[in-house]
C-alpha cells in the first residue's frame, strides 16, 4: 500500500458527560505513510491507547476525522488490521495449539501458520492459556496477529512483561515485517531505549495532542544538545529544556538555522535524550516533518 496508512484531522475523544467528561484527544492532526515502525509514546493518560482503539475501529471519535487504510470506517477494515491491546485479551479455557488453530479459522486465506508457528514455538503447546505467564501471553497475542498477515499493526505497550532477550527477538521480527512484507507497525510504548534504532517513525503525544511527529531521524536532527557558557544568547533557536550548573548552561535546541559553534559545544541528541527533554517541557511548541502533516493542516514543519 503507498500514501497514508492513517490519517487523522482534527480527531477528538471525550469520554462522559458535562462536568464529568473527560478528554483523551483534543484535535490530533496527522498522517502516517506506510511501510513504518512507528514508536507512539507520551506519558501515561496521553491519549496513547484511545488512539489504538479508535484506529482499530472499537470506537468512534467524538470530533474530526481519522481514515484508516483508506476508509473512513476503520472497522471497514478491520480484517486488514491486527491489534494487541495492553491487556491481551485471549480464552482463557483453550489451549496454545487451540488458539492458534482459532486464529487460522477466523482468517481464512490470510493466516500464516508459519510465522504464527515460529512466535509461538517456545510456548508449550498443550497448556491453557489461563496457566501461561504475562510474558507467555504476550508472545501468544503477537503470534496470533502476525499470524493474520495484516497490513496495519496497532500494538498497545507490547513488550512490557517479556525479558529483555525476548524483547530484542520480537523487535527484530516486527523489523522484518516491516521490511519484508511492508507492514505498518504502530506501537506504544515507555521502552524508550529500545525504540531508538527499532521504530523510523514518531508520534509524541501529551494532552491529547501530537507534540511531535514524523521521521524519527528528521526529528532528531532538527535539534542540538548544547553546553557552554551560562548567559550567552541562544536566539534565533527555540529552547526546548535549559539548565544551568554554575557557569555552565545546557539546553536542547530547535535549531533556527546553524548553531554558532564557537560558543557552544554542539552534539546531536539521542531520541531518548529528545523525548525525555519534550516530556518536562510541555509547553514547548509542536513540531511535525512534511510527511507525517495531514493533508491541508496547518501545523509547525520541519524542512526534510
Amino acid at each position: 500500500m503507498t500514501g497514508a496508512v492513517i490519517e487523522a484531522r482534527g480527531l477528538a475523544m471525550t469520554y462522559g458527560r458535562r462536568g464529568g467528561a473527560r478528554t483523551a484527544l483534543d484535535g490530533c492532526s496527522f498522517r502516517l505513510p506506510a511501510e513504518h515502525v512507528c514508536a507512539l509514546v507520551g506519558p501515561n493518560g496521553a491519549g496513547k491507547s484511545t488512539l489504538l482503539n479508535l484506529a482499530a475501529g472499537l470506537a468512534r471519535p467524538s470530533a474530526g476525522s481519522l481514515a484508516v487504510l483508506g476508509s473512513a470506517d476503520p472497522s471497514a477494515v478491520r480484517d486488514r488490521i491486527a491489534y494487541v491491546p495492553q491487556d491481551k485479551p485471549l480464552y482463557p479455557q483453550l489451549t496454545v495449539a487451540d488458539t492458534l488453530w482459532a486464529g487460522g479459522e477466523l482468517n481464512p486465506g490470510r493466516w500464516d501458520a508459519g510465522i504464527a508457528g515460529r512466535i509461538a514455538g517456545p510456548l508449550p503447546q498443550g497448556a491453557r492459556v489461563r496457566t501461561l505467564s504475562g510474558g507467555q501471553r504476550t508472545r501468544l497475542a503477537l503470534a496470533l496477529a502476525l499470524g493474520k498477515r495484516p497490513e496495519l499493526m496497532l500494538l498497545d505497550e507490547p513488550m512490557a512483561d517479556l525479558d529483555p532477550l525476548a524483547r530484542h527477538e520480537l523487535m527484530g521480527v516486527l523489523m522484518a515485517e516491516t521490511a519484508e512484507h511492508g507492514t505498518t507497525i504502530v506501537m506504544s510504548s515507555h521502552i524508550l531505549t529500545e525504540l531508538e534504532g527499532a521504530c523510523d517513525f514518531l508520534l509524541f503525544v501529551d494532552g491529547g495532542r501530537v507534540r511531535l511527529g514524523g521521521e524519527a531521524e528528521d526529528i532528531v536532527s532538527a535539534h542540538a544538545l548544547v553546553t557552554g557558557q551560562a548567559g550567552r544568547d541562544l536566539a534565533p533557536h527555540t529552547v526546548v529544556e535549559s539548565r544551568t550548573t554554575g557557569r555552565q548552561l545546557t539546553a536542547l535546541l530547535r535549531k533556527e538555522g546553524p548553531v554558532d559553534e564557537s560558543l557552544w559545544a554542539t552534539k546531536e541528541p539521542s531520541l531518548e535524550e529528545l523525548l525525555l527533554a519534550h516530556l518536562r517541557s510541555p509547553d514547548a511548541p509542536p513540531l511535525l516533518t512534511p510527511g507525517a502533516v495531514a493533508g491541508t493542516v496547518r501545523e509547525a514543519v520541519v524542512s526534510a
